[in-house]
Parts: C-alpha cells; sequence; structure tokens
C-alpha cells in the first residue's frame, strides 16, 4: 500500500516541480496521480473523494519558497514538496484512531474479529491490513482465517496476502465456514496466536 502511495506523490511532485504556486489548474493532473495511487491501495472511493477536496483546499494558493537544512545540505523546498506534505499530514490525519481502544482478550485467549459486509466492499484487503496494523501497533500475534467460500478466489486472495504481510492464514478448501471457524480457532490457540481474523 504505501509503495503505491509513494510513488502517487512522487508523481504528483514531479508533475508541480518547476511552478511558484499552487493553483486548481496546476494541481488537477497531480491530484490525480494521487487519486489513481489510493484507489490502487484499495482505499474506498469515498474516503479517496473527501480526502482530495481536503488537499486540495489547503494546497489552493499556497506559494513555498524557502531552502531547508537537512544535515550538511541545504534542500529547496517549494510548491511541489509542500503539496506532498498536504497530502502527507491529510493522509496521518484520516488514518488516525479516534476511538476507544479495542478491548482485547487477556492472554493466551485470542480475541476474534469477523469480517462481515457486501461482497467486493474490501473485506479480504481490510483484514489483512487490521492484522498488520494490530500486529504492529498492538504487539499482536495474528492468524488470519480464511471462511469466505462463497466467492471464488477469496481465499487465495487471503492467502497471497498473508504471505506478503508475513501472517499465517489458516483454510480449509471445500470447507463449511461455521468448521473453517471453529478449526480456525483451535489452530490459532495451537500457534499461540492471540487475534484471529475472520475473513
Amino acid at each position: 500500500m504505501f509503495e503505491t502511495l509513494t510513488k502517487g506523490f512522487r508523481n504528483a511532485r514531479n508533475r508541480l516541480s518547476g511552478v511558484t504556486e499552487l493553483t486548481e489548474e496546476n494541481i488537477d493532473q497531480a491530484l490525480r496521480d494521487v487519486r489513481l495511487s489510493l484507489l490502487e491501495a484499495d482505499v474506498e472511493f469515498g474516503v479517496t473523494k473527501a480526502f482530495l477536496a481536503r488537499v486540495k483546499d489547503k494546497a489552493v494558493g499556497t506559494v513555498v519558497e524557502t531552502t531547508a537544512k537537512t544535515g550538511k545540505r541545504k534542500v529547496k523546498i517549494g510548491p511541489a514538496e509542500q503539496f506532498v506534505k498536504i497530502c502527507q499530514d491529510e493522509l496521518e490525519s484520516m488514518m488516525a484512531f479516534e476511538g476507544e481502544a479495542v478491548d482485547f482478550a487477556k492472554k493466551p485467549k485470542p480475541t476474534g474479529i469477523m469480517m462481515v459486509g457486501l461482497q467486493g466492499s474490501g473485506k479480504t484487503t481490510t483484514s489483512a491490513k487490521l492484522a498488520r496494523l494490530l500486529e504492529t501497533n498492538n504487539a499482536r500475534k495474528p492468524l488470519l482465517v480464511a471462511a469466505d467460500v462463497a466467492r471464488p478466489g477469496a481465499i487465495e486472495q487471503l492467502e497471497v496476502l498473508g504471505e506478503q504481510i508475513d501472517v499465517p492464514v489458516f483454510s480449509i478448501p471445500g470447507g463449511l465456514p461455521l468448521e473453517i471457524c471453529k478449526r480456525g480457532l483451535a489452530h490459532a490457540k495451537k500457534l499461540k496466536c492471540d487475534l484471529v481474523i475472520y475473513d
């Protein structure tokens, strides 16, 4: 995800290099680059649209021409770099958690999270992102359970995502969802996983 966003921001910055002021006209293509990278990273369309509107609102009219010292060298900062900074700030704001902390079960008992929603709404990708987030930020040991037997390719997709983020995936090809979930929980206990995400 972050590689895709980095590429989009880099393309946007390159499009804006040399401009002296950020205007609606010259940031349209840069916003398009950012939009494409967000959508490629599976960010929901409505969230992407709102994000871009906030970036555009803050960026239009920005005139920056200064230098900053980084270590032993000076770096020129212009509107292109400021545009990327605005995007970064908005991205951090968008991803900030503004709610109560998750109430995890006491270890070693695993906490279960079941992903539900319409087909095609991004549950499988979100399951992997959630596993990675909770593993990194909450020191959890997750197990992904592939229980979506209705959607062709769902199990394979979760296995690929699990491999990419180095999180184990439990699946029973051809199994029933209830059986998969029960055996997945038992497998989590065996692996000493303290977080089970049922996709």
